[in-house]
């Protein structure tokens, strides 16, 4: 069965074909990157309008590339929640008048969901029962993976997401946007103990997160140090972040893991790109006896293919929407409606 994947959730325009959930057939991206670096973060009404100019082409080449005609595609697939409103609508939109014209189902995939399947292609063998750990810059979740389609929140995040700790810590430190990946470079050559930063338990909810406390600390330290005119340890202040980072993450996974009695546990999300966290969770993951999915970088961020991937496992769900289809700006991955 072929699906084809439309994403557009954020600031990155994705289309994909996938063939029965597994197989990526092609997975074109256009991305805005360059266009909001000025600005140091995602601007939304830039990013719908960039979104309008990209999709159409885009979905022609992913058909192209995919070695197939449009009239092979079984379904449409495409992220309707959570995201930025204006450019969700974007995708959703594009994707009904793709569904109407080639007279096949509209699947709604909800993005999150879309983040666990990146590991579905990645590792053909996967499947649920597994601990899901999803890390972005939106949202940063727990969760029992109980089916493709049935997932529990176990915990979150009760204010900032992992994800954009990330990008306001690099923001501070003075680096280039997206913040991620140069964060990462720079805290290979510091000392995690170098600063001394908080990780955030919470009273009652032993795998909900909290990472205000954190960013807000980083960026008292660079202040007060400007203001004082004293040096900082860039690096090291990057290696200590991304360890209390890790902290907050690795032991309630494995925790998780082994309340629920699963030896597999599921990292997704753009976070899961980030070296330390990485290797963290591959060593807990070691020492535990668990077997760990994290998926290639290219398969980290938002991508058409993960939501094509989904999409199949909806599909075959009995996951169907109309014209009315609407987009969402928040929604529990629990509580998918459409």
């Amino acid at each position: 069965m072929l699906i084809l994947g439309i994403e557009s959730s954020c600031d990155e325009t994705a289309v994909a074909v996938v063939e029965d959930g597994r197989r990526v057939l092609s997975d074109e991206i256009s991305s805005q990157v360059d266009i909001h670096a000025v600005y140091g973060g995602v601007v939304p009404e830039i990013a719908s309008r960039n979104h309008v100019r990209a999709i159409s082409a885009l979905a022609d080449s992913a058909v192209a590339r995919a070695g197939i005609t449009k009239g092979d595609i079984d379904a449409v697939a495409v992220t309707y929640a959570p995201g930025l409103i204006g450019a969700v609508l974007v995708g959703v939109n594009f994707a009904k008048g793709a569904a109407m014209a080639l007279n096949v189902p509209l699947v709604p995939v909800h993005h999150i969901r879309g983040h666990l399947a990146a590991n579905y292609i990645a590792f053909p063998e996967l499947e649920p029962p597994f601990l899901g750990l999803i890390v972005s810059g939106g949202n940063t979740i727990l969760a029992d993976v109980r089916d493709y389609t049935d997932i529990r929140i176990l915990g979150s995040t009760r204010d900032d997401a992992a994800g954009e700790c990330f990008d306001k810590a690099a923001r501070v430190l003075g680096l280039p946007y997206p913040g991620g990946r140069p964060l990462d470079e720079l805290a290979r050559g510091g000392d995690d103990k170098t600063y001394d930063l908080p990780r955030a338990k919470i009273e009652g909810a032993p795998y909900d997160m909290s990472f205000s406390g954190l960013k807000t600390a980083v960026v008292n330290i660079v202040h007060n140090a400007e203001q004082r005119g004293v040096a900082i340890d860039r690096p090291g202040l990057a290696a200590s972040f991304a360890a209390a980072v890790s902290d907050t993450l690795v032991p309630r996974a494995m925790a998780a893991a082994a309340e629920l009695g699963y030896d597999r546990i599921s990292v997704a999300g753009g976070v899961a790109a980030n070296s330390r966290i990485r290797r963290d969770l591959e060593a807990a993951a070691a020492k535990a006896g668990k077997r760990l999915y994290m998926p290639p970088l290219r398969l980290c961020g938002d991508n058409g293919a993960m939501i094509a991937s989904q999409g199949y496992f909806e599909y075959l769900a009995g996951a169907r929407a109309g014209m009315d289809l609407n987009a969402y700006a928040t929604m529990r991955v629990d509580r998918a409606v459409y």
